[in-house]
């Protein structure tokens, strides 16, 4: 079997139109093969995920970056309860400090300490 004329030849005998053609058949490949790689990448990061939801079915391509796109939106709605939850808690806190200022300001402006105000201070320092 003779070997092909094409790949004989001197890349400088070679039009640019046919350099791209040769060539576009492996960056193909490996444009393709960094996209296995990623999706794979993901069915192992993600496989416990997938195992509760299909657990004995063998997953197409689609499947994982469907079941992907899906387990990502879950987590995002979970970091922004998570967010606001810290936040409602933060201010529960911010209000009630503010409060008890403005309580302990206010009964220390009264000269004569009642019973009632001293108790209510010493509840309020616990």
């Amino acid at each position: 079997m003779a070997p092909s004329a094409v790949f004989m030849e001197p890349d400088n005998l070679l039009t640019p139109k046919e350099k791209n053609k040769l060539r576009k058949p492996v960056v193909e490949k490996m444009r393709r093969d960094r996209i296995n790689s990623s999706i794979e990448q993901l069915k192992l990061l993600l496989e416990k995920e997938f195992q509760r939801h299909q657990p004995n079915s063998k997953l197409e391509k689609a499947d994982i970056l469907e079941m992907t796109v899906s387990y990502l939106k879950q987590q995002s709605q979970l970091q922004v309860k998570r967010s606001f939850h810290k936040s409602s808690q933060f201010d529960f806190r911010e209000g009630y400090s503010r409060c008890l200022q403005e309580a302990f300001h206010f009964l220390s402006l009264q000269k004569v300490r009642t019973e009632t105000q001293t108790k209510l201070l010493s509840h309020f320092q616990k």
